[in-house]
């Protein structure tokens, strides 16, 4: 009993303390703040985790060419510019480069930006051998754009991303002036362009792989054993995932816009059904996730294996590319499709 009496005597000792005048009630108010700093930055957190929505190609040609017959690559190239301008638009803007919360603790968005700037750049290096023309302002975009996607001082991962935006505006603008040559004839430089492509996708479908434990599970996505990467660690799965969800959404704009560049190159190879249907498979890689969280599971369990479904998509798409990179002319010039 006695204790209990100091116990509670010594409680009320810390609160009385605390209550002083000359403390002057500032933990109170202090501590609301923190509350509605931590619920402000939770709520912010959430909304800008949110994929953005996908936009339409010929749209983004028109507003940034405001009109008239577009030159052969117009088409990609501002497709590729609004790529990189939803990097820095959407909701928080370029995450990836945070240093302070709540940027600094999401990981899902900086990854999904980390696979966009990926095919973002791989395009971008390849659209200079696609130009017949003056390619000063791509080969310009293209070094503007490298690095770790991490930079914060000046200049900064979006200074950089706003000055290959400027080189491509630049590329378009030249398009617009008479005589003017964009992307060759042939489709020079596009079976190359698919065949990195599909090596990116072939990396990315083997590590989603390497989240599942059971190596033999994996026979039916054509994943062998032995070209396996380590295992995943559980708290990277969804990272991968969401990276794959980016490079993905990335893809399917870039060869939506590339479709309607090179049609008739693509007609003429007979592969319009087949382009189709990549773009198809890269949309179905985009389905809501309706789990709060990347699910890991196994087998027919109660839970599912996000990283699992999202292989095989990328896989199938990465097939689709092999084919179109093996049946395209090589030379650059376009044929007329085999009867």
């Amino acid at each position: 009993m006695g204790l209990t009496r100091k116990g509670e005597a010594r409680r009320r000792s810390k609160v009385e303390v605390l209550e002083r005048p000359q403390y002057g009630w500032i933990w109170k108010p202090l501590l609301v703040l923190l509350i509605l700093y931590l619920v402000v930055t939770v709520a912010l957190g959430v909304w800008w985790s949110r994929t953005p929505a996908n936009f339409d190609v010929e749209e983004a040609v028109a507003e940034q060419r405001g009109g008239g017959t577009a030159e052969r690559g117009a088409v990609t190239v501002a497709g590729l510019r609004t790529t990189l301008a939803t990097l820095l638009d959407k909701p928080g803007g370029y995450l990836r480069n945070d240093i302070a919360p709540p940027g600094l603790w999401l990981d899902n968005m900086p990854a999904w930006e980390f696979g966009v700037m990926r095919q973002a750049r791989g395009l971008m290096a390849a659209m200079p051998a696609m130009s017949e023309g003056e390619a000063s302002s791509l080969e310009s975009a293209a070094t503007r754009l490298r690095g770790d996607g991490r930079d914060w001082l000046y200049p900064s991962t979006e200074h950089h991303v706003r000055q290959a935006m400027e080189a491509l505006d630049a590329y378009l603008a030249q398009l617009e002036e008479p005589g003017a040559v964009g992307f060759g004839d042939g489709g020079q430089g596009l079976a190359d362009w698919l065949s990195q492509v599909a090596g990116s996708l072939d990396d990315l479908g083997g590590r989603l792989s390497a989240s599942v434990g059971d190596k033999e599970r994996l026979a039916d996505l054509g994943v062998p054993a032995s070209s396996m990467p380590e295992s995943t660690p559980w708290y990277r799965v969804d990272n991968v995932f969401f990276e794959a969800r980016g490079q993905a959404w990335a893809l399917r704009h870039l060869l939506a816009a590339m479709r309607r560049d090179q049609a008739d190159v693509i007609e003429a190879a007979g592969l319009a059904e087949r382009w189709d249907a990549l773009t198809v498979e890269l949309e179905r890689s985009q389905r809501r996730l309706w789990s709060p969280v990347v699910l890991n599971g196994s087998g027919f369990g109660i839970f599912a294996n996000h990283s699992l479904v999202m292989a095989s998509h990328v896989l199938r798409a990465r097939d689709l590319v092999r084919e179109l990179a093996g049946k395209l002319p090589e030379s650059g010039e376009a044929t007329a499709p085999t009867t």
